[in-house]
Order: structure tokens, then sequence, then C-alpha cells
């Protein structure tokens, strides 16, 4: 916004986005949102604060920032003449104002950085007092928010200025090993060694809605290599689209989602003996098991349209879902959707495939087969939930993996081999639900899991029947016949000790009554993840891999020939 009297004089001011005339208390009043065209006007950290922190909860850190002249740089003035010209005219002492508060009730260190300040730029001295808001949340075991607005590294302390980005980063990875939150928020402009280092390297990055984040400027990218850049280039929703930030946040929304998120955290720090006590069971809808049911029904079942979706299931069998999005790589696959969410009063990570029930929505979300993106998105998140020390519930629903030829080309393979190594040795609690198709390599990079259920009328195989059929019979015609041999049906399955347990649905199936099913598998979960939360990691993991470990040959031949070979074929000992 632009303005053109003392702040305390000023009556009005003229909104950058759109130009309108807006009356400066009713601008304050929508926390410097243009209420005409929602432009975000830059806030100086002292407002940024006080938006934030609970009221009267903020304390400064004692720690004062020392005036440092490393290299003695002078251009026009010497550095340390425009060092206290910007403290006359911001009243702080440096480009960053850090402390402890209580955010949402949440105990929190933050370091918000002010851009009137020099433009925000990373000095020796705002190196020193992240590090030091960082260290004093690690010593308290709280969560830190970082608010960022910066130009990058400041040039007049030279190479010194670059190291910062190296120092802050192992004062976040201390965080990192200790399993506490580290949080960015994104504002308006973020570029340079800032975007390079810990506005981009905490667990999580928000986004305030139209924030601009990059390395290098527009400018200078247009100078360097002449390029028409996109629009909306390096503003937070062109980032959100390509998988650098989870989430964009409208500034009266930012507040309210750190608190889900730090809540989160909290939640997952306490001592698992403390679960919170389980919702009382509602009446369950009916039922059907059809031990008789031709497998090829199960499967047209499992695909049915109206069949209720990962994100069906956060509404009905979850509460408060966050959503979190993107790669960190430059993509955000729509096929896979995660996030935390609540189970039963308990927060969990939610990852899973989303399709769709439209041809729209099925096209958008490539029919539910994750890209390596989204692979490399759910590891992520996998990843996170065991620093957070939070349990995974993981919903599979795709036909398989990508058979785009791009997704061979952006390492499809060895994106879900990662996910795979990964949920062997993930030190959490994982619960894995087929909902719908479980097709291949896709499924299971989902699906190593210390319990894998499986809904009564959903299919988990190798291959889909048609492909089974292209390729060990004429044709795709004896689809029928390839889904009655691959035994893929829950009871199948269970047979053959894949899946642990059959989560029943309403009649005739799940499509026909979503809010039932929601509850059904909700109480599955639960009643699955319960017994698991107070195992050491250790035995977790063991116990994992030894979970798998028995489905090798040795194990599957003298389990006898109706377990080793269920189509009818021989099992060999190697």
């Amino acid at each position: 916004m632009t303005t053109t009297a003392p702040r305390d004089e000023q009556l009005w001011s003229r909104c950058d986005g759109c130009s309108s005339l807006l009356y400066r208390k009713r601008l304050r009043r929508n926390l410097d949102v243009c209420p005409e065209c929602g432009s975000h006007a830059r806030l100086d950290a002292p407002d940024r604060v006080a938006q934030l922190a609970d009221p009267d909860s903020f304390v400064p850190l004692p720690d004062r920032a020392v005036r440092v002249d490393p290299i003695e740089f002078v251009d026009e003035l010497p550095y340390l003449h425009r060092l206290g010209g910007a403290r006359a005219a911001t009243g702080l002492d440096e480009a960053v104002l850090c402390g402890t508060a209580r955010l949402g009730g949440h105990p929190v260190a933050l370091a918000v950085m002010d851009f009137r300040f020099l433009g925000g730029s990373l000095g020796c001295a705002v190196g020193e007092l992240i590090t030091r808001t960082a260290e004093r949340a690690l010593a308290d075991g709280v969560p830190l928010v970082l608010v960022t607005a910066s130009g990058g590294a400041r040039m007049q302390e030279g190479a010194l200025s670059l190291m910062q980005m190296a120092t802050v980063s192992q004062a976040l990875a201390g965080m990192r090993e200790a399993g506490l939150l580290t949080v960015s928020v994104v504002t308006d402009p973020t570029y340079g060694g800032v975007a390079a280092s810990f506005a981009t390297n905490t667990d999580l990055v928000l986004a305030e809605s139209g924030a601009r984040l990059g390395f290098a400027g527009p400018r200078v990218i247009r100078q360097v290599t002449g390029a028409t850049l996109p629009e909306g280039f390096q503003t937070a929703e062109y980032l959100l689209r390509h998988g650098q930030v989870d989430m964009v946040v409208p500034r009266h929304a930012l507040r309210g989602r750190l608190a889900a998120l730090l809540a989160a955290a909290e939640a997952g720090r306490r001592a698992p003996e403390t679960s919170p006590a389980p919702r009382p069971p509602a009446t369950a809808p009916t039922a059907t098991t059809r031990p008789d049911r031709d497998p090829w029904e199960t499967v047209r079942t499992a695909r049915h349209p109206g069949r209720p979706t990962t994100l069906d299931y956060l509404e009905t069998a979850f509460d408060g879902f966050v959503e979190l999005h993107g790669d960190r790589l430059g993509a955000d696959c729509p096929a896979v959707v995660g996030g935390i969410a609540r189970l039963d009063g308990r927060p969990v990570m939610v990852i899973g495939h989303q399709k769709g029930h439209t041809t729209a929505e099925l096209v958008t979300r490539n029919f539910g087969m994750a890209s390596p993106a989204g692979h490399r998105k759910a590891l992520r998140l996998m990843r996170l939930a065991a620093r957070l020390r939070l349990p995974v519930v993981t919903l599979v629903d795709t036909p398989g993996a990508d058979p785009g030829v791009s997704a061979e080309q952006q390492g499809q393979a060895a994106a879900i081999a990662e996910n795979i190594l990964a949920l062997t040795v993930l030190p959490t609690p994982v619960v894995a639900v087929v909902t719908g198709e479980g097709g291949s390599g896709g499924a299971l990079a989902l699906a190593v899991a210390d319990r894998v259920l499986m809904l009564e009328h959903a299919v988990y195989s190798v291959i889909s029947p048609e492909g089974c059929a292209a390729i060990l019979w004429p044709d795709s015609s004896a689809a029928p016949q390839a889904a009655r041999a691959l035994r893929l049906t829950g009871a199948d399955l269970c047979r053959l000790g894949v899946v642990d347990e059959l989560v029943p649905e309403p009649r005739p199936a799940a499509h026909a009554d979503p809010g039932g099913a929601g509850e059904l598998l909700r109480r599955a979960v639960a009643a699955n993840l319960a017994p698991l939360l107070t195992v050491p990691p250790a035995t977790l993991v063991r116990r994992r891999r030894q979970r798998f470990r028995r489905f090798g040959a040795a194990r599957s031949a003298a389990a006898g020939p109706s377990a080793a070979a269920p189509a009818g074929g021989r099992a060999e000992v190697a």
C-alpha cells in the first residue's frame, strides 16, 4: 500500500494492487489486506508479531544485535552509517525480531524478519539472532516459527554473510534431529540466500497469499536469459502448483493454520500411553460378506465411480485435515493427497491416492495413478511424521503407477523403491488400508505397514486383470478369468497373510453409504492403530520386517500349495 504521511498521521492508503483509495483504519482492521482486491501489504516485524502471537505473550530474546562491519565496506556511505540509519528509521536493532511467545496457546520460538531494515538482508547479526532463537527452541523443546522477508544475503558483509546460510541451517538440523517442528512462513518478498536456506529447508513451508519466493529475482532472470517469464512466476500460488510450498494461506487464516499444526506437533511429543479415549462406537451400517462373490464382480465394484475417495474418507472418518502439498522438487502430484488430520482426537499423518467421481476429476487426478512427484510427496510426509512422532495412515486406491513416458523419465521406479525402503525402516506406526484398487508397485509404495487392512469390496494384485489377460491369455477379454486366477479379493489375501483384516462395507457396497463406510473405516483403523502406539520404534521396525519376511518362497512352500500357488501353479524352493 502506498502512503504519503507518517503512520500516526495518515488517514488514507492507496492499494498497490488495484489502486483503490482505502481508509487506513479499515485497512488495519483487515490486517493490511485490501478489502477490494485482496492484495497483502507488507508488514513490519512488530505488526507481524502482534498478529501471530497470543496477546502479551511475546518476550524478546535478551540477546542484542551486535553492530558488525567485518570487511569495512564502503560504497556511497560507510556501511556503519547505513546500519545506523536503518536502526533510526525502523526502531529495530537488526532486520529480525526474535523471541518466545505462545501461538494459539502453544509455546513457540519466533523469528520475524523486517524488510524495512536494509531489505531484510541476511548478515552476521541476523544469522546469529536466528541461530540463537533456534537454539532457544531446542533448549525449551518447542517448535520454531520463522517469518521471512528478505532480498537475500547482505553484500556489505561479504562472504561472512554467505556463511549465515549454513550457520542457520545447522541450527535447524539440530531441531530436526530432536524431532522438533520447524515452520517457515514466506512473506513478500523472500529471495536469495534466505530463500535458499532457512526459508525452504524447514519441515513445513507456508506462503502468505501473493508472496514471492525465489533464488534469483525476475529482473535478473530476464536480463541473463532473455526469457519471457510465465504469468505469476515466483508467486506463492505459482510455487504451490510446482510443489515448492506446503500451502498458501491468506493472512486472516495464518494464525489459525499455524495453531493447528503446532497442536499436532505438541500432541505427537506426548507420551504414547496418554492416548485419547476412543469415540463411542456408532451403530454400524449393515455389512455383508459373500464368500461366493465372483472376483470380477468385486473388481468392478472396486472401480465404481461413486466409491468413496481418500478426500471423502478424510471428511467422514477423520477430523481437521490440513493438506500439505508438493515434493519440493518441482511438482505437486494431484493423484496423491496427504496432510495432518485427527483420528479420534489423535493427530495422524494421512496419505492416500485420490481418484475422483466425475470424468473431469478422474482426468485431473490421473485416475489415482501417482507420478514420481506423488511418491516423493508421500515420502516427504512419511519422514515428517516420523520426526514429529505421528502415526501414518495410508489409503490405497490406484490402478497402478503412472504408465506415461514422463514418469519414466523422472525416475518412477526409483521413486517407488525409495518409498518401500523408507516405510520398511520408518520408526512410527503405519496402518495401510486398501480402499478400492490396490494395483502393483504403485499400491505397495503406500502399503508397507505394520497392519494392512482391506475393504470388503476392494482388490489388491500384482497387475490388473486386463494386463494379466493381455500377457498370459490370448487377449484382454479374458480379464474375468484372470481376476479369478489372481486371487485378488480380500478373502483370498487374508488367507495368504498379505492382508491382516477385512473392513466391512455398508450393503451393497461403500458407494451406497459413504458416511457409513467412513465410520466403519474409522473404527477399523483406530482399533488397529491403538496397540501399535506403545510399541518402541525399534520393535515396530523389527516386527514390520518380520511381517514381510514371511512372504519368502521357503515359507510360502512350507505353508502348502494352497498358499504358495493359489492359481494352480507350482512353488519351488531355490
